[in-house]
């Protein structure tokens, strides 16, 4: 070829989500039984969407012009709903044209870092949601920039080391929050999130968050949103419905700008991505037309509000389980439905092992570990060939820490008590070898 045909940005494309299920895949074959604890799919993990839901999807389904196109933007009466919801908040309001419909927040999300010039970068948090990271690096041709989460305070931005960054990086355009946070389970206290919009303020950037999991808190904890506490400041709030209704299937997620009238370059980023979605001629219509239907209707708090309370307990079962373990850092999660547990300092070990008595696993498992691999990600291939349960190493979450996450998913109690119990035994044979 007479030009170079990739981009130096696509060595960062990965995401060990779903890496990890190659590997795992290769054991099933032999005969091993999995634990599927590396992704957030809730009707993986047993999830029964109530039959008044599916009734609402099966009556869509019946009529005719769900199998036409919708606008661009997304179907106006669901852009009307959900802005009405926004602006019930009381902080920052909007109008359905400040709403825009992507096939999930995958798509929304590679939209936004393809559209910002790439010698500009968005800032966010450490360990990082790979979509997030993988495709902010790949724009920038470089590796992602980020502020740290920090597992001895709760897993708690690092705001000085956040301000810092920015101030000394004049290329940062932008700051990401994950809120509730995927890998971690934390919840952005309400004083943090103020200090954020008041750096962004301060050195006139755009905030972006992902809070495709704001309605989904447990034990007590609230999660703020972005519409309620960003001021005049312009920004990007990312939603959807796959894990909150959840309907991960759908791939339904959007965007709501806010104060586009407050900055010019701003608004012209916002109309581009609206062009991008134009050039697609439209996101799925479906799943748009049940959101009113579904999240206006007065049954789904009380679904919502019993599905978290699920959660909240999973997470003290798993607390309970893994919290006595002495060479973990291991915080208990208020959001979302993932815990990242931490390997302290000096922990994990280049000959460490678990026992695999099948001999073909094992000379499978032998041969993944004899590669440069970091240590965490050493100890997952252990852990999936000894014990089955297939979870994702945190270094490969953008993440200089070593660990894993794992998800509180599992509805079947006594099916997530031995999980758990297997990881926990699993992970003081390993350190004890």
């Amino acid at each position: 070829m007479r030009q170079k045909l990739l981009s130096e940005g696509a060595k960062e494309l990965s995401y060990e989500i779903r890496e990890i299920v190659k590997k795992a895949e290769q054991l099933r074959k032999l005969g091993l039984e999995i634990s599927w604890e590396n992704i957030g799919d809730p009707i993986q993990k047993h999830h029964k969407l109530p039959q008044w839901i599916k009734d609402i999807i099966a009556e869509l389904v019946q009529q005719d012009h769900v199998y036409g196109y919708c606008p661009s933007k997304g179907v106006l009466e669901t852009r009307e709903f959900l802005a009405r919801q926004t602006n019930a908040m009381g902080g920052v309001q909007i109008t359905p044209e400040d709403i825009c419909f992507f096939n999930g927040l995958g798509d929304a999300i590679g939209k936004v870092y393809q559209y910002i010039t790439d010698t500009s970068r968005v800032i966010g948090p450490s360990p990082a949601y790979s979509t997030h990271s993988s495709a902010e690096a790949a724009h920038a041709n470089h590796e992602p920039l980020t502020y740290k989460l920090d597992p001895d305070n709760h897993w708690y931005p690092d705001l000085d080391d956040l301000y810092n960054k920015v101030k000394y990086n004049p290329n940062i355009v932008g700051i990401l929050i994950i809120n509730p946070d995927n890998p971690t389970g934390m919840v952005y206290p309400l004083e943090m999130l103020k200090r954020i919009v008041q750096i962004a303020k301060e050195f006139k950037l755009f905030l972006v968050a992902d809070e495709i999991y704001l309605n989904i808190t447990y034990n007590g904890a609230r999660a703020y949103a972005l519409a309620e506490i960003i001021e005049d400041v312009p920004g990007i709030s990312m939603k959807g419905i796959s894990k909150e209704l959840p309907w991960p299937g759908s791939r339904c997620g959007w965007m709501e700008y806010y104060n586009r009238d407050k900055d010019e370059d701003f608004n012209r980023f916002c109309q581009a991505l609206d062009n991008a979605k134009m050039i697609e001629v439209c996101s799925t219509k479906l799943p748009q037309l049940a959101i009113p239907k579904i999240l206006g209707d007065p049954r789904f708090k009380s679904y919502r509000d019993q599905t978290n309370g699920n959660i909240g307990r999973r997470s003290k079962i798993i607390a309970d389980i893994l919290h006595t373990v002495p060479e973990l850092t291991f915080n208990e999660t208020f959001g979302a439905f993932y815990n990242t547990i931490i390997f302290r300092d000096g922990t994990l070990k280049p000959h460490q092992k678990m026992k695999i008595n099948d001999a073909k696993i094992r000379s499978l498992v032998e041969g993944w570990v004899n590669q440069d691999i970091p240590l965490d990600k050493r100890f997952v291939y252990y852990l999936l060939g000894a014990k089955g349960v297939c979870v994702v190493p945190i270094s490969s979450f953008c993440s200089a820490l070593q660990g894993f996450r794992v998800t509180l998913l599992e509805e079947d109690e006594t099916i997530l008590i031995k999980t758990f119990t297997d990881i926990r035994d699993g992970i003081v044979e390993y350190l004890r070898s």
